[in-house]
């Protein structure tokens, strides 16, 4: 039975009248709608047990895409169903590297505030008056010990990504078992704080003769192949403890010893062949320049000659200009270089003569190439932008979007 305030009495509502009320059934609520609001804009359910609700199709979709256990009639109205997603969606960044996890914890709170079945076990233990009407100030809520360890054993070493720590060192106080889990989201939220608006009490005993039962939802495992979690956030689960056979046992390579440091043949080959290829290289090089010099230095005559009065002999210039012309053009070229050679000259001298044509055709070309900025799109979205198109992550966050 419901333990109720002594301020009831001034109100003109007895004990009895309200205990009539009460009423521990299936199909039967426990609170139903809103009565009030904190001053901190929480709203406060209404203490009066009701015959539950069938939604409308829409409604009861948008139930189902939350709650899936829920179906049929629902102990909750379209507000208070709007509430408990806004209040949810803060847990979820917590929580959603671990499907199963987030799962059970969604489950906790779906059949808390919408399951048909609330009356079998919620209890309304303590009522208050918000601006004249009676509002939830306490409820027991009666939990199975396999609900609540299954919850917690899921939960436990779901780490939040962004801090790398535990995501129940910020929706669970740091809780080590599930008692204490139970007794953080359990505690009144003070104003202003994130919480519960009233006092919830986790129980597991359920009083003699009193009609109710235990909340017993199925509870799912962190290794659970249908909701999985990463090995980071269940190391537990067999595929992640499983240890590698060792690996058989391979003869040594073959190695030579130099002195007190010992290499294997491969690289010692390697090596050579490197040095070998390397001096190669800086041989012929050397060797190419030594030959340019020779022919320059035993070809090359000075250009200009000068008489005894200081005046240039602009024949023996002309004359040595036309010899350097013919030595350049009496050097041989490779079939790569005159076939690149004549076509530049060629295409040089085609550019020259149109202009105007180069131009407009380059700028033609640029435009008909930024067409392609009309299909532009920048993604914003962490999700398409850092995990790969059918990863894990990719589909296990499709199954939460989709649920």
């Amino acid at each position: 039975m419901g333990i109720h305030n002594f301020f009831l009495f001034p109100l003109g509502i007895s004990t009895l009248d309200l205990l009539i009320r009460e009423r521990h059934a299936e199909e039967y609520c426990a609170m139903y709608d809103i009565c009030g609001e904190r001053t901190d804009g929480k709203v406060l359910n209404c203490p009066y047990g009701s015959p539950s609700v069938k939604p409308d199709e829409l409604f009861s979709e948008r139930i189902q895409s939350l709650c899936p256990t829920i179906s049929g009639n629902v102990c909750c109205t379209e507000y208070q169903f709007e509430t408990l997603r806004a209040q949810v969606q803060q847990a979820i960044p917590f929580l959603v590297g671990c499907p199963a996890c987030l799962r059970n914890f969604l489950n906790l709170f779906c059949e808390l505030s919408c399951s048909p079945k609330q009356s079998l076990f919620i209890n309304v233990t303590s009522i208050s008056e918000v601006n004249g009407n009676l509002t939830v100030d306490g409820i027991d809520f009666f939990v199975t010990d396999t609900f609540g360890e299954g919850l917690y054993n899921s939960c436990k070493d779901v780490k939040f990504g962004t801090m790398n720590t535990r995501a129940l060192d910020f929706v669970g106080a740091g809780a080590r078992n599930a008692k204490e889990w139970f007794a953080f989201i359990g505690q009144q939220a003070s104003l202003g704080l994130p919480g519960s608006p009233y006092a919830i009490n986790f129980q597991t005993r359920i009083p003699e003769s009193s009609g109710m039962e235990h909340m017993n939802v199925s509870v799912y495992s962190c290794g659970d192949t249908s909701l999985g979690c990463s090995c980071g956030d269940c190391p537990s689960t067999p595929v992640c403890s499983d240890v590698e056979p060792p690996s058989p046992h391979k003869k040594d390579p073959c190695s030579i010893r130099i002195g007190s440091l010992k290499v294997k043949c491969i690289e010692f080959s390697l090596a050579i062949f490197y040095i070998l290829l390397v001096s190669t290289l800086l041989g012929w090089a050397l060797f190419h320049r030594t030959g340019e010099r020779r022919i320059s230095s035993s070809s090359m005559k000075p250009l200009l000659s000068y008489t005894d009065e200081g005046e240039v002999n602009n024949c023996h210039v002309q004359k040595d200009e036309m010899k350097v012309h013919e030595m350049v053009s009496e050097v041989p070229l490779s079939v790569l270089q005159g076939y690149m050679s004549r076509f530049f000259r060629i295409y040089g001298t085609w550019v020259a003569r149109h202009p105007t044509r180069v131009l407009c055709s380059s700028l033609a070309v640029v435009l008909i190439l930024c067409l392609g900025l009309t299909r532009f799109e920048v993604e914003t979205r962490p999700e398409k932008l850092w995990v790969g198109h059918g990863s894990k992550a990719a589909e296990e966050n499709t199954f939460l979007t989709d649920t």
